[in-house]
């Protein structure tokens, strides 16, 4: 069975920095490219950024290009997500899953999340 066990999120000030950890279990991990989301409620699911498996390409949405780094660890089968400048518009639920580079579409169920909450 898949699972996707997400941490580290809390309360930040903005301008501060948060690393989050997505573990996970139940699949090939380095067979998959890994994404991380966001969810904000009344609003779609946003991808956030995403790292390929074989060579680590990453990519990033618009908003956070600069700022977000994510990265990967095979032998722990965790994905990092180290979260800079962080501002308010970046809370939300981050989760994380497995899918395609190129499709984009995460391909299993959805563990619990973690929060991030930028506010002073």
């Amino acid at each position: 069975q898949v699972h996707f066990v997400e941490s580290g999120g809390g309360l930040v000030q903005p301008g501060g920095s948060v690393t989050l950890s997505c573990e996970a279990s139940g699949f090939v991990f380095s067979g998959y490219s890994i994404a991380w989301y966001r969810q904000v409620s009344g609003k779609e699911r946003e991808l956030v950024a995403i790292i390929s498996n074989g060579i680590e390409v990453s990519d990033y949405a618009d908003s956070v290009k600069g700022r977000f780094n994510i990265s990967r660890d095979n032998v722990k089968r965790t994905v990092f997500l180290e979260m800079n400048d962080l501002k308010p518009e970046d809370t939300g639920v981050y989760v994380c899953n497995a899918g395609t580079y190129v499709g984009r579409r995460p391909e299993f169920d959805w563990g619990q999340g973690t929060q991030v909450t930028v506010s002073s």
